[in-house]
């Protein structure tokens, strides 16, 4: 039964999400999530915990603003996410919430009843890693870092162009990417070796992942992004400029990222628009730090910065809207279209999937100024 007195804000609609046809669990006493966009995808929220109701059945009422929401729904952890029927891997659930509504779940199955499958390691011959704990004296912590080396590096003494990415267990190998892989390795390695780079991957840090990725404070903690970014700049990139041949000046120097990371690429651009002439703002999560429009007004960039940005219209109901906004912003300061285009992507959503069909644009984008 659902009880309790509910008050609604203008604007706001009332949700009942309510489980149909359930696989069976293993265990009793099983509890429910959902894990969203709504929640920073956390699988085991008690805010987000459905209740159990009529018999066999899990309710959670909710107050929502209007919108779209992903998710996906969870028995507390990311090793017991729902599944196909036979344990394959599903798409994030998709709602467009504009009035009072139930929302009938029906689960095939759940991950934890099938077993593990055997992931393998899908990285290429082009990336290596440099180093399982490189130090990051910035924020007293050690992370992997990977590189991706075009694949005449050893064969020529050309000097290449860099980009900085976040979130590198994701970039390269399926074996180490929660959700799947970007794949910007295979991209790279279609292309003739004149047109590669190097790419450099920093392993977010799991628990800090949104903190260090945040240049301000949240809920979710103290924003240590001014120190990520600091790291970037003063430790990694004078490491990877001494001990690969690369083109150093900030034409030829680029920060990607999705999400979070997509939020910090734009900060590190604005810091240091002299060290990363390129951005690639891919999904950004601006709604967690809506300070970053002021600094953008406050900020001069030098003729020659671009940014390319890029998202789906299925992601949230604020992602286009944000991303828009960002972009004015520096258009305003008198970069034209071809130096910050914003690509919407009819239909996509806020996964690596979108980020691979995305990169492969971004990256013919970018070498038109290189």
């Amino acid at each position: 039964m659902l009880s309790g007195q509910i008050f609604l804000l203008f604007g706001q609609q009332k949700i009942v999400f309510q489980t149909g046809k359930t696989a069976p669990f293993k265990v009793l006493g099983v509890h429910l999530f959902l894990a969203g966009n709504f929640n920073n995808w956390n699988p085991a929220d008690t805010a987000w915990e459905l209740h159990p109701g009529q018999p066999g059945q899990y309710q959670l009422l909710k107050v929502l603003p209007k919108g779209i929401y992903n998710f996906k729904l969870t028995k507390g952890s990311w090793q017991t996410v729902e599944c196909t029927a036979i344990g394959k891997p599903i798409d994030n659930r998709s709602i467009t919430i504009l009035h009072d509504t139930t929302v009938t779940l029906n689960v095939e199955g759940w991950q934890d009843n099938f077993a593990a499958a055997g992931k393998k390691h899908t990285a290429s011959s082009q990336v290596h890693i440099i180093s399982e704990k490189f130090n990051m004296p910035q924020l007293d912590r050690q992370r992997r870092v990977w590189v991706y080396l075009p694949k005449d590096y050893e064969l020529s003494k050309r000097k290449y162009p860099v980009i900085y990415m976040h979130d590198g267990q994701n970039l390269f190998d399926d074996y180490t990417a929660g959700f799947g892989e970007w794949g910007v390795d295979e991209l790279l390695d279609k292309l003739p070796a004149k047109n590669e780079c190097i790419v450099v991957g920093i392993d977010h840090g799991g628990e800090y992942r949104i903190t260090e990725y945040d240049p301000y404070d949240s809920k979710y903690g103290k924003g240590r992004g001014d120190d990520y970014v600091d790291f970037l700049v003063k430790t990694l990139k004078p490491y990877i400029d001494t001990h690969y041949r690369t083109k150093t000046g900030a034409e030829h120097t680029t920060i990607a990222g999705s999400s979070m990371g997509g939020l910090i690429s734009m900060y590190a651009a604005l810091k240091y628009p002299d060290v990363f002439g390129n951005a690639g703002i891919f999904s950004p999560a601006f709604w967690i730090a809506p300070e970053i429009y002021q600094l953008a007004q406050q900020k001069s960039l030098p003729a020659k910065s671009r940014f390319y940005f890029v998202c789906g219209d299925a992601e949230s109901d604020s992602m286009v809207t944000d991303m828009k906004k960002m972009a004015a912003i520096i258009r305003v300061k008198g970069k034209n279209d071809d130096k910050t285009p914003v690509v919407i992507i009819k239909g996509a959503i806020h996964n690596e999937k979108q980020w691979n069909g995305d990169f492969p644009g971004f990256y013919s984008w970018l070498r038109k100024g290189w």
